[in-house]
Formats: C-alpha cells, structure tokens, sequence
C-alpha cells in the first residue's frame, strides 16, 4: 500500500490524492486498530514481510497524523489538502495562459454550476477541490455497488479532463517529468 502510493505519486498526482483519501478511509473503517488492520488488510496482502512492516508503519504514522489534526471522522489529512491547493494554483495559472485548458474548463462549468447549487454545506474552497470529490464519490459509490447517475458520470468525465491536463502540467512543471 505505501509503495502504491509512492508509484503514484510519482506518476499520476491526481491517482495519489484519490488513494491518500481512500487510506484514510479504509483507517476510519477499522476505527484505526492497527491490530486489525494487520489482521484483515495487510495479512491478506500479497507482500513481502519488509514492505507488509514498512506498510504498517506507514498507516500507523497516517492514523496518528489523522488524529492529531482531528480528521479522524472526515476531512483529510493536511498535507494531502495541501496538494490539492497546489494543483489549484496550477488550474488558476493554466485558465491564465492555456487557451486548449480554458476550453477544456469550460466543458466542466455547467456540471460545476449543478455540483455547486447541491451542495449544502461544507462547500469546497475551489472548483479542484469538486472536481476530485466527484470523483472520489464515483469510486466509492462503485465499491459499495451504487448506481451513479448519468449526470454525475457526465461531470466526472469533464472534470477527470481537466485533471488530466492538471495532472500533466504538475508532473510536468514541478516533477521535472512527462506525465
């Protein structure tokens, strides 16, 4: 599980942020027990004892890190927002300069402008912030069997676009790669 979040993070910074939110979900699931996180999850791994010992080391550091900022319950890590805040500033900066991004994000707005007017509360602080939670919520609505509303699908895919293009742009402006 860490070595798949260090892969991608090296190569697909949108993916990382998805998998960061899903471990601290699966930690939420167990109520952060370690113990039966060892037993049920990392003892059905297919791993070797070294990476199953730096796996456990890394969800224990997660789930401390998660109850020290007080996101045991919901939200996400700090770091992980942080991210998403960066990958933000890249949006912003690419509307700036990116006439083929611009026409991209405009695909996405009347799907925003919807996301936006359902919203209830505990609104996102930028379109990014939507834009992955969209997605998020497809996966877990795909995990625990849940149709997904042809809308929802619709907006996924003008928002999994413009992440692609965010994705790229990060990969390759503050990797120093070709995403």
């Amino acid at each position: 599980m860490k070595s798949i979040a260090e892969k991608k993070k090296k190569e697909n910074i949108i993916e990382y942020v998805l998998y960061m939110y899903r471990m601290e979900d699966l930690l939420r699931a167990y109520q952060f027990e370690m113990e039966e996180i060892n037993a049920y999850v990392l003892g059905h791994e297919k791993i070797g004892a070294k990476d199953k010992e730096e796996t456990k080391a890394w969800l224990s550091d997660m789930a401390n890190q998660m109850l020290e900022e007080g996101v045991q319950e919901k939200g996400h890590l700090q770091q992980t927002q942080e991210l998403v805040g960066e990958l933000a500033k890249i949006h912003w900066q690419l509307l700036k300069e990116e006439p083929e991004y611009i026409a991209i994000n405009r695909k996405t707005q009347t799907h925003l402008l919807q996301m936006i007017s359902d919203t209830k509360e505990n609104f996102p602080e930028h379109e990014i912030q939507v834009f992955i939670n969209t997605l998020y919520g497809i996966l877990l609505s795909k995990l625990n069997g849940k149709k997904i509303p042809i809308e929802i699908m619709d907006a996924a895919t003008s928002f999994g676009d413009a992440l692609a293009c965010i994705n790229h742009a990060y990969m390759s402006n503050y990797l120093g790669q070709k995403a």
